[in-house]
């Protein structure tokens, strides 16, 4: 850090590539420098795959496998923390009555499922399916609008949640689009979202793909208080972006 203060004095064009194994407190690093690469442990090909990136012969797109803190206080930090009582909502930022660090952020300094890349993405509305099958064995699909519970999944049938992403910059990149759902009310405590499903997909600049994930009654089963395996009926809500604290959101009910 010593190093780094006295090279960022003379000239502030720095950018910091770091080879490590674990979480670190990145905030002095990231205020003396234009960019952070994370290298972790890369072996001996690891120098042509850092210059590759840094000279742009390749679009980074990594995502972070965990959460960076803010801080040391903070730790542990992680996306699919329990929904207290008075969790910190995004919305109500002004909201005295919340659990909130008094010196310090609750967010982390680069959440799971965080990356950057040369280019830019832009995502379209979620829209959400039901495909099961009737009475006389045929494929039967139901839509229905994504903000008032309207689609409805049973057991034996698949949620097909579909988004278009966009690659709305000047050079070809990959995108990694991440789903994660949320089970609003349970008979006990849930995460305030869980990662369900990702795809990475390669646009040329301006090119626009739909991504498609699959939910069923299995991915929201859970352990209940008698530790039975099973999945509850109720409201769920599915999030799509480009890391774990996208807002991007549909609801559906399980039944």
């Amino acid at each position: 850090m010593e190093l780094l203060k006295k090279i960022a004095a003379m000239n502030d064009n720095i950018i910091v590539v770091l080879f490590h194994g674990r979480p670190l407190d990145l905030r002095e690093v990231k205020a003396l420098s234009k960019a952070v690469m994370l290298a972790w442990m890369p072996g001996t090909e690891g120098g042509n795959a850092i210059a590759a990136a840094l000279y742009g012969d390749v679009s980074p797109s990594g995502r972070l496998p965990m959460s960076f803190p803010y801080c040391v206080g903070q730790t542990p930090v992680f996306y699919a923390e329990f929904h207290t009582g008075r969790h910190m909502e995004s919305f109500m930022p002004d909201n005295r009555f919340q659990s909130r660090y008094i010196d310090a952020p609750n967010a982390p300094l680069y959440p799971f499922g965080y990356g950057l890349s040369y280019t830019t993405f832009a995502y379209g509305d979620i829209r959400l399916n039901v495909v099961g099958i009737n009475q006389n064995g045929q494929t039967e699909t139901a839509s229905g609008s994504a903000d008032n519970n309207s689609i409805a999944l049973h057991a034996g049938e698949k949620l097909l949640v579909s988004v278009k992403v966009k690659n709305t910059g000047s050079v070809k990149g990959a995108e990694v689009v991440q789903m994660y759902v949320r089970d609003d009310k349970a008979s006990v405590v849930r995460p305030v979202r869980e990662l369900k499903g990702f795809s990475k997909v390669w646009l040329e600049p301006g090119e626009e793909k739909e991504v498609c994930f699959t939910v069923t009654e299995e991915m929201l089963r859970f352990h209940d208080i008698n530790m039975d395996y099973t999945a509850e009926p109720g409201s769920f809500t599915v999030f799509v972006g480009s890391d774990s604290t996208t807002e991007r959101q549909a609801k559906f009910c399980f039944l």
